[in-house]
């Protein structure tokens, strides 16, 4: 059987093993042609060279204050409308007790992320962080997709700018990286036509990467997006990372088919997931970490996905999150204790490294 040698996949390992940075031509041509040994070759190569053996992840839970939202998003299982079946809106004093039962797991981040409330302004969320801060000083306040933070800004009538240094003042650590689907303007305005637009997300996050506020990054792929507009997507992320060197991870997110109206497309396969992986892993030089969000994927193909250039889980979630339960994911109750990641990690021969949000090392199993 004859070998045949694909020349440009030996010159974009050639530039990968010198640390050269690949084009967006070698980033589709990768998606198209590589297989998948020659994908985990890669990516892992590069994983080592960021975090060496270690795979990371955190006690952690999240709050999600509302399922209402004013969008309409064609992917989403989750939202709903005021008095619709199946809505709900969390009290402040309801989300407070929450976060101390969950407190008392020795979890070290809360997760704030909900729908898009018509009638919530910037004044109630800064109240929630003030609150938040007050009870649990040490807890690490991870909240508001760009999303939200369009919404919260222009219903209060305050700049980008104010708004987030409001917000961090009042407590905000962190931004997390929902929201951002897929970049690509034509496709977004099929699947999610009235959400904020890539331009308003990008500036969110570049905003706030200037005032010291880390931030997280998403790409929602496997429904209508083609290679090359996950390429742009990351292109885009990889140019505002360029100048502000404020995203922490890029996680990739699957669309999930269950629930809602874009469900008849159904959903791209494992091998999908995992070349997804490993050409994020590749293309994003400037990032130091790519995560595996495991309720979205499953246990299973998480633990796959390590051998693709993941080098963060998440955490123990403690089934405090619904947004992919809702829409057909693997697991309805999303928990997992410290020694279930632990063993997941060291199946891949890999060393389990327990976390805080900005991936300062509190403990190696």
């Amino acid at each position: 059987m004859t070998v045949v040698q694909d020349d440009r996949l030996i010159k974009i390992e050639e530039a990968v093993n010198k640390g050269i940075r690949i084009s967006t031509e070698d980033g589709l041509y990768l998606y198209e042609n590589a297989g998948l040994g020659y994908l985990s070759r890669m990516a892992c190569l590069i994983k080592k060279r960021k975090s060496g053996e270690s795979v990371f992840f955190n006690r952690n839970f999240h709050i999600e204050p509302t399922n209402i939202c004013i969008h309409n998003c064609r992917f989403c299982s989750y939202s709903r409308k005021i008095n619709q079946p199946g809505a709900w809106e969390m009290s402040p004093e309801e989300i407070l007790q929450k976060i101390q039962h969950f407190k008392g797991h020795s979890a070290t981040e809360v997760h704030i992320v909900g729908g898009v409330h018509p009638n919530r302004t910037l004044d109630y969320y800064e109240d929630m962080l003030l609150q938040i801060r007050k009870a649990h000083p040490s807890l690490f306040i991870k909240a508001f997709t760009a999303v939200e933070l369009d919404f919260m800004f222009r219903k209060s009538q305050v700049s980008v700018n104010t708004g987030l240094a409001r917000l961090k003042q009042a407590g905000l650590d962190s931004i997390p990286g929902g929201g951002a689907e897929i970049f690509d303007e034509e496709i977004r305005s099929t699947i999610c036509p009235d959400k904020s637009g890539s331009g308003t997300w990008l500036s969110i996050h570049e905003s706030a990467h200037q005032i010291g506020i880390p931030t997280n990054a998403t790409m929602l792929y496997g429904h209508l997006e083609k290679y090359s507009h996950r390429i742009d997507h990351m292109n885009r992320l990889r140019q505002l990372q360029d100048r502000t060197g404020g995203f922490q991870v890029f996680i990739p997110l699957k669309y999930r088919k269950a629930n809602n109206s874009l469900g008849i497309i159904g959903e791209v396969s494992t091998t999908e997931d995992l070349r997804n992986y490993a050409v994020s892993r590749i293309f994003l030089d400037n990032f130091p970490h790519l995560k595996a969000y495991w309720p979205m994927i499953g246990q299973d193909i998480a633990g796959m996905s390590l051998s693709f250039g993941v080098d963060d889980l998440d955490g123990t979630i403690e089934d405090t999150t619904r947004i992919y339960s809702m829409a057909g994911a693997e697991d309805q109750n999303p928990a997992m204790t410290t020694e279930g990641l632990v063993s997941l990690i060291r199946k891949s021969g890999l060393e389990p490294v327990e976390r805080d949000t900005l991936y300062n090392t509190l403990k190696i199993y």
